[in-house]
């Protein structure tokens, strides 16, 4: 009995005792803890969490000594061997990714990854290839030192049991309590993320939480619509929804545009938001073009982005469908491919329209959903020659994309048919290697420098040429970005992002100080073509005299943001709680944020 007893108890061990100093490194790496004080505060936070991950582990391990109360034999401390070899690979592959993959994400592993399976480079082109050898290296090793550290209360045979029956009985005991561990107790919230936070600095929250539990956690729960998002009874849903008005009709629209029928180019930057340009109020001198341009054309200067990542924040700006903390509608092939988008409202209308990039257009199934939702022509990466895809890490570096748009626009404008051509970016991406160098000593700022540079050199060809004349340059970026590091993920300023407006097709200057969103971009650029956009639900026409009630939302990993004139609320949805409620707390504003959630996936549900 007592061998039995201490082998399991042994395993709870070495595994809690494995999770507590992965949450060390975790935080080492990372400089997410200031003190001693935080470490301690970590790691008894997610102590619960780690026991319920443990106990999960254990359930093989008890089930294997249970039988060999009645059975003892070899192949027994085999299935456990193998067991053993299992967790020691798939703990390693855990808690290296989670460590490395924080700094550029900024937030725990979880099924997120999963939307790059098809794609595994995409999830370290940020990292070198000397990183990457050192990082298999090190998997190797800690799959190594987790393995022996298993196995190493195991002997060869499994030991006879001489008191059978008492030995059962304990077992199930602590069958029961392993149940409890991995429930949580027993009250009537079950283990979930956000049990463990403790904290108003996030980074010290998502130390705490266990990545191995996260990733099951949120596989498990990744796309079951039913219970996600369900805050409140359906009518009092569409009673909140409906007071947000999201008028689908453009009434009086202010003009900013001289003809319904320009040419439209649009621009999706990487990552370029508005801390980076001063005309919005972000850092000076990084970006004078786009100063420039907003001087001249149309400034959209208080827009948020709905997003935090490319493939969600393509979505908003395109098809004006808002993002979800969870979900990317972009991987969902019945899904993202049903929706409306600017390319195909264009394309009814005449339009040719076509998509460059310099990355793989397969990624996180964007060609897929291009093709489906308008786009007659998609030119990835492979549109360009092999020396050139290798100029940056995610593909082809931008000065070399804007060089191929220019030529396209002007091989389309020849044509004399009106055209719709977007492009996006990706050299202001990590590892932010870029062949420009304006901008000492800050990498992230030079690269967006560099961006800015190669928008101001194709946007002086253009001006040169007679395209100019009746060309809409729309310029945006996919999302925002965690600049300068003091900031938080959570942090506003985050979202907040730059739409311009440049081209001779524009009347002139205007700033548009009015609070809106990223998805609001297709309702208000078909507004001023004349073209309806009753399709797009989730899009309001900002320069209609429908848009009456101004206000944004923004979500990131399990949470979600709400920003109206009267300030702003953040929710974190693994605690369910307020974590930022400015000047002064608002229910309205909680329930206006948690019904524009729900109301969204409702929609996405019927899709």
């Amino acid at each position: 009995m007592k061998y039995r007893c201490l082998k399991l108890l042994r395993f709870v061990i070495v595994l809690t005792a494995v999770f507590f100093f992965a949450k060390v490194v975790f935080m080492l790496y990372n400089h997410a803890a200031g003190s001693f004080l935080d470490v301690w505060n970590v790691l008894l936070s997610g102590l619960p969490q780690d026991l319920s991950t443990v106990s999960y582990l254990s359930a093989m391990v008890w089930l294997v000594l249970m039988i060999s109360i009645w059975r003892p034999h070899k192949v027994l401390y085999r299935i456990l061997s193998v067991y053993f070899g299992i967790i020691a690979i798939s703990l390693a592959l855990v808690f290296v990714a989670d460590t490395v993959l924080y700094g550029y994400w900024h937030f725990k592993l979880d099924a997120t990854i999963f939307n790059y399976i098809d794609s595994p480079k995409g999830v370290f082109a940020s990292i070198s290839w000397l990183e990457m050898i050192v990082i298999i290296v090190t998997i190797l090793i800690v799959s190594f030192i987790l393995y022996k550290a298993l196995r190493h209360s195991f002997t060869d045979t499994i030991k006879p049991c001489e008191r059978r029956i008492c030995t059962t009985v304990l077992f199930v005991l602590f069958a029961g309590v392993m149940f409890l561990m991995i429930r949580g107790g027993v009250g009537r919230s079950t283990m979930n993320i956000g049990r463990v936070y403790f904290s108003q600095k996030p980074e010290l929250n998502h130390s705490a939480v266990n990545p191995a539990f996260s990733l099951i956690y949120s596989t498990i729960n990744h796309k079951n619509f039913d219970k996600m998002y369900n805050f409140m009874d359906g009518d009092e849903c569409s009673k909140t929804f409906a007071d947000l008005q999201y008028s689908t009709k453009s009434v009086e629209t202010r003009k900013l545009l001289n003809t319904n029928r320009p040419n439209v180019v649009l621009i999706l930057m990487e990552g370029l938001g508005s801390s980076f340009v001063e005309y919005m109020g972000g850092e000076r001198g990084v970006t004078p073009q786009l100063n420039k341009l907003c001087r001249e054309g149309v400034a959209f200067t208080r827009c948020y982005a709905n997003s935090f990542r490319t493939d969600r924040g393509t979505i908003c700006a395109l098809s004006g469908y808002p993002s979800f903390p969870d979900i990317s509608v972009m991987k969902m092939q019945d899904k993202g491919c049903d929706l409306p988008s600017i390319a195909t409202s264009l394309h009814n209308n005449g339009y040719t329209t076509s998509y460059l990039y310099g990355g793989d257009k397969n990624f996180t199934n964007a060609n897929s959903y291009l093709i489906a939702t308008g786009y007659e022509k998609v030119d990835g990466d492979e549109y360009f020659s092999v020396s050139d895809r290798r100029t940056h890490s995610w593909g082809v570096t931008d000065h070399i994309v804007l060089d191929t748009l220019y030529n396209q626009i002007v091989r389309l404008h020849s044509a004399r048919k009106p055209f719709f051509l977007t492009c996006q970016t990706l050299a202001s991406h990590e590892d932010w290697k870029v062949p420009y160098s304006r901008i000492k000593g800050n990498p992230k700022a030079n690269a967006m420098a560099y961006l800015d540079d190669c928008i101001g050199k194709l946007v002086g060809k253009l001006r040169a040429t007679s395209a100019w004349d009746s060309l809409l340059l729309v310029i945006l970026p996919d999302h925002g970005i965690i600049y300068p590091e003091s900031v938080t993920p959570t942090d506003t300023c985050v979202f907040q992002i730059p739409i311009i407006w440049a081209g001779g097709a524009v009347k002139q200057h205007a700033d548009i100080t009015k609070l809106c969103n990223q998805t609001d971009l297709p309702a208000t650029l078909l507004g001023q073509l004349d073209i309806p956009h009753d399709q797009f639900s989730f899009s309001r026409d900002v320069l209609s005299k429908t848009y009456t009630y101004p206000c944004a939302v923004s979500t990131f990993v399990r949470g979600i943001t709400f920003i109206d004139d009267t300030g702003v609320t953040t929710l974190d949805l693994n605690s369910n709680k307020t974590i930022l409620d400015s000047p002064t707390p608002s229910e309205q504003r909680l329930h206006k944020a948690k019904s524009i959630l729900q109301t969204a996936i409702n929609d996405l549900k019927k899709r």
